[in-house]
This record gives C-alpha cells, sequence and structure tokens, in this order.
C-alpha cells in the first residue's frame, strides 16, 4: 500500500488526545487537489518507533509529514526523525508546526529534515508535493496565512479513527453519552504576549455560518455534541458571541462547548450568552496578579479586568480554567502566592488548578530577549535547558533555583491540598501529586508533566 502523503501523528503518552485538525485540514487540502493521504496515528494507538520502521519498509510515500510543538522535540521528535530518515526511502520527510517554524535551519541540520513548512502549511504543502515531483527542494517552504477561513474546506475526518478520539477525551460536565471533538473558529490573536509563539501576527475568523455547518456535520456523522474549541481566542467581540448564540438557537442546536478568552473582551451580558448557548468552560490566560508582571510580558490587560472577568464568571457559574504563570523578572514569593489565592477564591474545583513556570519557547519575543540578555545562547542552548513545561529552563528571577522550586513547590502544594479538601477530601492522593512535583523539582523523576494529563481520562 502507498499514497502521496504519509502524516505522522506522534505519540505524547497519554490516553487524552486532541484531535489533530492541522492534519485534517492539511489532508483535506491535498485530497481536493486529487492527492492521497494516510495518516499514522501514533498518539492515539502508542506505535512504536518499531511498528513504525515496518510501515515505511512495507509502503512508498512522496512526504512523509511531522508536526509537533518545541515541549516535544528532545523527547520524542529527534528519534522519530532517525527512524523515517532510516526507512523513508525516496520520501521527503517534511517539518511542519510551532516547533519548526521559527527555526527552520536549525531543524534542516538537526535532524536531517529534507525540508520544513514555515507556519501555516495549507498552500506550502502543495508547493512541496510539486517540487518532490521534479526534485527541486527549496528546503524551506513559507507561504502566506489563508485570509477567507471559510475557503478550507473541512477536516478530512475520514482519514482518522474518530472513534478513538471522540472516547478517549473527556471534561468536566460531561455526560456518559456525551460526545466530544476539537474544532476550530479563529485562527491568531487580538494579542502579542511575550511568552507566546504564533504563526501569524493578526487575528481572522471563520464566519458564523462556515461553523455551524461544521456543528452539523460533525453531529450527522459522529454524534458529536460537545465541542472543544482550540482557536487560540475564540471570544473575539460581543457581536459575533451574541451572532454565535443565536444562530445556534435558529438552527435547533443543543451544543456544549469550551472557549479560550481573554479579560479585555469579557463582560456580563457575554457571559450570560456563553451560559445560555451552552458553554462548560471558560479558559482564561490571567497569567499574573502582579500589574508589572502583565505589562512585561505585554498582557494588555489589568488585574482590574482581570477580577472582574473572575467575578462575572463565579456569578454565572461558568467554569473557568485559572491560569497563572510565574517567572519574569518582577515576580516574587509574593506575586506566586497571590496567584495561589487569587485561584483559590475563585476556583469552582472541577479541576486541580496548578502554577507553572513560564518558558521562552523559540520563536516568542521572550526567547529573544533572554538571547539578548545572555541567559541563551540560541535554539541548541534551549533545547538543552528545557525538560519540561513544568520545570524551569530559564531562571530569570532575582532569586536562586533552589528557591525558586522550593516556593512552586509551596504553592502548588497548597493548591493541591486545597482542591482535595474541597471536593471528595481524598487527602492520600492529594499527598501522592505533591510528591510527584517534588519529585520533579529536585530532579528525581523529570518525566512527570503535571498534573492535565496525570490522570487516564475514562468514560
Amino acid at each position: 500500500m502507498s499514497a502521496d502523503v504519509l502524516f505522522i501523528i506522534h505519540d505524547v503518552y497519554q490516553d487524552d488526545n486532541e484531535f489533530p485538525l492541522n492534519i485534517a485540514y492539511l489532508s483535506s487540502i491535498l485530497e481536493e487537489e486529487g492527492y492521497s493521504v494516510e495518516t499514522y496515528c501514533m498518539d492515539i494507538f502508542h506505535y512504536t518507533n518499531e511498528d513504525l520502521a515496518k510501515l515505511l519498509e512495507n509502503n512508498e510515500y512522496e512526504i512523509i509529514g511531522v508536526g509537533f510543538m518545541a515541549a516535544r522535540f528532545k523527547e520524542t521528535i529527534i528519534d522519530l526523525c532517525k527512524v523515517i530518515n532510516k526507512h523513508k526511502k525516496d520520501a521527503w520527510l517534511v517539518l511542519g508546526g510551532h516547533g519548526p517554524s521559527p527555526i527552520p535551519n536549525y531543524m534542516l541540520n538537526t535532524v536531517k529534515c529534507d525540508a520544513v513548512a514555515v507556519g501555516e502549511a495549507e498552500r506550502s504543502i502543495l508547493n512541496i508535493l510539486r517540487d518532490k515531483k521534479i526534485n527541486d527542494n527549496k528546503k524551506i517552504y513559507k507561504s502566506n496565512p489563508i485570509k477567507k477561513l471559510d475557503d478550507i474546506p473541512l477536516p478530512a475526518w475520514h482519514l482518522f479513527p474518530m472513534k478513538e478520539y471522540i472516547d478517549c477525551k473527556v471534561i468536566p460536565d460531561m455526560e456518559k453519552d456525551d460526545k466530544i471533538i476539537s474544532i476550530i473558529t479563529t485562527r491568531g490573536c487580538t494579542n502579542r504576549c511575550t511568552f507566546c509563539y504564533r504563526l501569524e501576527d493578526f487575528i481572522r475568523l471563520r464566519s458564523i455560518d462556515n461553523i455551524i455547518e461544521e456543528i452539523i456535520e460533525l453531529h450527522d456523522r459522529y454524534g458529536i455534541n460537545t465541542l472543544n474549541t482550540n482557536d487560540e481566542l475564540f471570544l473575539v467581540s460581543e457581536k459575533r458571541q451574541l451572532a454565535f448564540e443565536n444562530t445556534l438557537r435558529k438552527e435547533k442546536l443543543d451544543i456544549k462547548y469550551t472557549i479560550n478568552a481573554r479579560t479585555d473582551i469579557f463582560n456580563k451580558r457575554i457571559a450570560k450568552s456563553l451560559k445560555d448557548s451552552g458553554c462548560i468552560f471558560v479558559n482564561v490566560g490571567f497569567e499574573s496578579s502582579k500589574q508589572e508582571v502583565l505589562d512585561e510580558m505585554k498582557k494588555n490587560t489589568t488585574i482590574e479586568q482581570n477580577i472582574g472577568v473572575l467575578n462575572i464568571c463565579k456569578k454565572e457559574e461558568l467554569d473557568m480554567g485559572i491560569n497563572f504563570i510565574w517567572g519574569y523578572s518582577k515576580d516574587s514569593y509574593e506575586s506566586l502566592m497571590n496567584n495561589v489565592e487569587l485561584t483559590k477564591r475563585f476556583t469552582q474545583y472541577k479541576r486541580v488548578r496548578t502554577i507553572r513556570p513560564v518558558t521562552p519557547y523559540p520563536g516568542s519575543e521572550l526567547y529573544y530577549i533572554d538571547i539578548s540578555k545572555k541567559l541563551l545562547e540560541g535554539p541548541d542552548d534551549f533545547f538543552n535547558k528545557f525538560e519540561n513545561s513544568d520545570l524551569i529552563a530559564v531562571n530569570r528571577t532575582r532569586y536562586p533555583l533552589k528557591i525558586c522550586y522550593k516556593w512552586l513547590l509551596e504553592a502548588n502544594s497548597d493548591l493541591i491540598f486545597d482542591h482535595y479538601k474541597n471536593t471528595d477530601g481524598n487527602m492520600e492522593e492529594a499527598r501522592n501529586k505533591i510528591q510527584s512535583f517534588a519529585d520533579l523539582y529536585s530532579g528525581k523523576n523529570k518525566t512527570f508533566r503535571g498534573l492535565r494529563h496525570y490522570e487516564k481520562n475514562k468514560r
């Protein structure tokens, strides 16, 4: 068996996997142009690199595509690329996504891939395939973002094990028979925080009608009634949210959904609309309880806005993702503990909340700031220092690393104990989770990746 393109969805070593929308969109573009596509879901089935080697030995491809985030590069991608290069035959190994996009030359030199698709790849993947046919490899392929998102065909769901992706994901407030999958309604964001690397500098929106078309297709084909919106920013204006609510009501669509939001685009009317239209989770990057830190990260929000949104969501009983990070130069013990107190004050105890250090991923403004301050030397130095998103890759605070970890352990222990005291009271489980953080911070066990995927999600 063979195809023009093989997309490999690498393993992330957890059982609650997100549907790979990026690959599904690329696949739909390719099929629309007459190319054949296969997918190899190592995330769902936990295929090994040895399994992958056998697949490649028994098949022929023009392109083998792998997309990834920087956090997985050393842990997974380097070895994966070695296997692909050894068994790819005449195929080109093409890397894409947030991981390789800001540092394409480093990727070309380090893992010996044949090409890097920089940024959004719906157009560049076609250029790569055409160049492969005539053996004209330009190595780095970049194309302008697609402005009219409605022009992109719906994801090629039929190429993926949809039952497995639907069944593996569970979030609070889902009922036993609910079925969830991820969708994207926007691309980009209205802001550019220093810790964030984005593929583009502006935000683009799908039309409400185009989104509704996808929701109906997902419901009719797969029984989907819960949507996990993977937008960087779903909530862009009151007008758009009210239009979304009205269209759902007009089409008689009874759905649940999650969103990502900023506090500068939020008010009581929006909160009521979210609640009335089925929103069950609002994920907000509050990031810090200290204004100096918010300003340092160029968040363009205020403490007053943050507190206002926390109060609104609590009153409307909208479950929130209360997200804080710590480790900017203006941070201190006091700012960390204030983050803890705000979390405890407003959490609805549906999820264990913890605080992570900020990481300067390649491509983010923070990455270049750290280089300018000689805290980093470049991508190789970053990947040597980065081990885990719950560990400090670069210490830009005024305090020794040992003290930073002592404070983080204190903060996260407080949050974990508070959660269990206010839920099932299983303090033994709380102590076990705290011990996992203690082992991580001490260097005893660096494979622990926090509590977000700590437990297997079961229906």
